[in-house]
């Protein structure tokens, strides 16, 4: 599971035009789902965004994370996150799993952070087509791979 995660100011998720959901200060968090994704997966990802300490304390040191900040929490489905580009200038999405795999884990890991966050998260509608305004905050932005813990 691949995550993308942007320390915002304020950030909006439009479905067709009208606001589906907004935050204002936290974190958007994108997911793409692959096929071999497991719940170690989920709970590592889960306690990993929940702790990054990525907002500024009093010193001007990012030592604090969402949950410390009582930030708030956007999380989007966004298949494209596997796409593969190595061969022509088509993105592959071979390695993204199919929305019969994805969208209950994608679901899943939703409910996992409300419940170690002990509060709702905003969402995205799996699957629709969305426009996502937001200001990214630093800018900070960290991508995260499940599968290469780095």
């Amino acid at each position: 599971m691949r995550l993308l995660i942007q320390r915002v100011t304020q950030a909006r998720c439009r479905i067709e035009g009208e606001v589906f959901s907004e935050i204002g200060r936290g974190l958007v968090v994108l997911v793409g789902v692959g096929h071999d994704e497991t719940k170690e997966d989920l709970e590592w990802l889960t306690k990993k965004l929940v702790q990054l300490r990525i907002f500024d304390d009093e010193a001007g040191v990012m030592n604090r994370s969402v949950e410390d900040v009582a930030g708030e929490v956007m999380i989007v489905s966004q298949f494209t996150l596997h796409a593969m580009t190595k061969k022509g200038n088509r993105p592959s999405w071979i390695k993204a799993a199919p929305e019969a795999i994805s969208k209950p884990l994608y679901e899943e890991f939703v409910t996992m952070v409300e419940a170690t966050l002990g509060r709702n998260v905003a969402t995205g509608s799996f699957g629709a087509d969305m426009q996502i305004e937001l200001t990214n905050d630093g800018p900070v932005t960290i991508w995260i791979d499940s599968k290469n813990r780095e």
